[in-house]
């Protein structure tokens, strides 16, 4: 079992090291699986106070019955999000690596969401793909 463990932890951090160069040459030096933990955390702090920033300004481009869909469409997001993620993470869980895989998949999948609402906060005026008016 020890061996299994390890051996996620290896892959987690080559893939790790795959995925999410910036992530990787901040938490490249750390030894400690705690600290890697704690970086990973971090990562995905500084990416989700982006995605919050993002649909802050292109919610208020919005009038009253689009906020409201939204709203419960980034709701639903933050619920595929968490539990897609907490699916990916769980052939590690209760192991140390588990909050570092977890927060390595949360932090992909929120600068994807990142780059979607990105693209609707930059529509120019007359792209009849945008919602907001």
């Amino acid at each position: 079992m020890r061996f299994k463990k390890a051996l996620f932890t290896c892959l987690a951090l080559v893939l790790l090291g795959v995925t999410n160069s910036a992530l990787a040459e901040s938490c490249q030096n750390l030894r400690a699986q705690v600290d890697v933990n704690a970086c990973t955390y971090a990562n995905l702090d500084l990416e989700t106070k982006k995605l919050n920033k993002t649909y802050k300004n292109y919610s208020a481009k919005l009038d009253t019955e689009q906020k409201k869909q939204f709203k419960e469409i980034q709701l639903a997001w933050i619920k595929f999000k968490d539990l897609s993620c907490k699916f990916e993470a769980s052939g590690v869980e209760g192991g140390s690596a588990y909050p570092m895989i977890l927060d390595v998949c949360l932090t992909e999948k929120t600068k994807q969401r990142y780059k979607e609402l990105e693209i609707l906060n930059n529509c120019q005026e007359g792209d009849l793909n945008c919602p907001a008016r």
